[in-house]
């Protein structure tokens, strides 16, 4: 039998991440004794625990991988293992793959902060210290942090001072008011301080919300636009025409050779040079992308391969796009994904776990998959887009 003695600290009673710790070193066929608990006294205090995990050495190393995810460390923390990569985008076999979550490695004898965190990456350690990066980024004799001895992950704890989130931390149900949710996030998104990315699809503009979007960007309530080539098309389709896939939006009725809009609004910003120009001439008057351009809002465009044109401004080679929006990603607080399952899944799969996350669909599995698929910070409104972002725009004028 094998011992090892593994430390958690934070809101871990109020997460109820104490019970998962405990479920998981069961299931795993291994035992445990709780050596020490130390009780947070307030709400703000951290608890702290020292767990022995008793069991046949080789379930007690599998598991420590999987306790380490839930925010346990070794109690006597060894220098982290780094190994050389063999080569341009090839790194050891035991190559640890980040979480999410905030990590810390045990180097020279102090834990230190990894920089740039995000899922499924490896921990580079540079001379400037830890970095995280993608596979493709690698080169070769970058020391690759391996195993999980000297990994420290800290999970965002759901505890009972997050207030602002809780109404949306039970399972995702369309049965809420959305009067509700949407004050809880104009709360959220209308702190001093706080920035705001948007994540959204071609729905946003099919519902009749653009002006509502608008009215959040003019306000200063958003200061970053992530979407693709569809979003900016349509958006500039009913700029200069006043439909949306050919659907006038005033009467929803289709419109004589409504279907040829979006290519001529594609013709017509190509004419211009860009989306930038065309504002500049006074050709693009109206609209989400006129808005971010009039107000200095950043905005990233990611092709793909559903594209028509695609408009000057988007990126069409996918690893300068993903690039882009992480770049742009590193400074913000509160992410809202509007309607758009494939950009809101890339976006999650970027975003550390202190990012707020809030996905907005009429779709309840939509929802759903951001958190299936690792996310865990993301929470879920089953709705209307429009009505949700229209409430949202009222709600924050008053």
């Amino acid at each position: 039998m094998h011992t090892e003695t593994v430390v958690i600290e934070g809101h871990i009673v109020d997460s109820g991440i104490m019970s998962e710790i405990l479920d998981t070193i069961i299931k795993s066929g291994a035992q445990f004794k709780i050596a020490s608990f130390e009780m947070g006294k307030t709400n703000l205090d951290p608890s702290r625990a020292k767990i022995e995990i008793t069991g046949p050495k080789t379930a007690v190393s599998d598991l420590l991988p999987r306790l380490n995810v839930l925010g346990c460390f070794l109690d006597s923390p060894q220098q982290v293992t780094a190994k050389p990569a063999e080569a341009d985008r090839v790194v050891p076999d035991d190559f640890y793959s980040t979480t999410n979550h905030t990590t810390k490695i045990f180097l020279d004898g102090n834990w230190v902060t990894a920089e740039n965190q995000r899922m499924d990456a490896v921990i580079v350690i540079e001379d400037k210290g830890p970095v995280c990066r993608k596979l493709r980024e690698v080169k070769q004799g970058d020391k690759i942090v391996c195993g999980v001895g000297g990994i420290r992950v800290i999970p965002e704890f759901r505890d009972r001072d997050r207030s602002d989130f809780a109404f949306m931390m039970s399972e995702t149900s369309s049965e809420r008011r959305v009067e509700l949710a949407v004050k809880r996030v104009a709360d959220l998104i209308r702190k001093p301080g706080t920035r705001t990315a948007l994540v959204a699809g071609p729905v946003v503009v099919h519902t009749g919300s653009s002006r509502a979007t608008c009215d959040l960007i003019e306000s200063g309530y958003v200061q970053l636009l992530l979407s693709g080539n569809a979003l900016a098309v349509h958006d500039i389709e009913q700029s200069l025409y006043g439909t949306s896939l050919g659907i006038h939006l005033d009467n929803g009725l289709p419109v004589n050779e409504g279907h040829r809009n979006h290519m001529r609004a594609i013709n017509t910003i190509y004419r211009a040079g860009s989306i930038a120009n065309a504002v500049k001439l006074g050709i693009l008057r109206s609209g989400i992308m006129y808005t971010c351009v009039k107000n200095d809002v950043p905005f990233v465009l990611a092709g793909s391969i559903r594209d028509d044109g695609p408009l000057p401004e988007v990126i069409t080679d996918m690893n300068m796009a993903q690039q882009r929006y992480s770049e742009e990603l590193r400074s913000i607080d509160v992410v809202l994904m509007l309607s758009t399952m494939l950009h809101s899944i890339a976006v999650g799969n970027m975003l550390p776990s202190r990012v707020r996350t809030i996905i907005v669909d009429i779709n309840p599995p939509v929802v759903t998959k951001l958190s299936d698929r690792g996310s865990s910070q993301a929470v879920g409104i089953v709705t209307d887009v429009g009505l949700f972002l229209n409430l949202l725009s009222q709600t924050l004028r008053r």
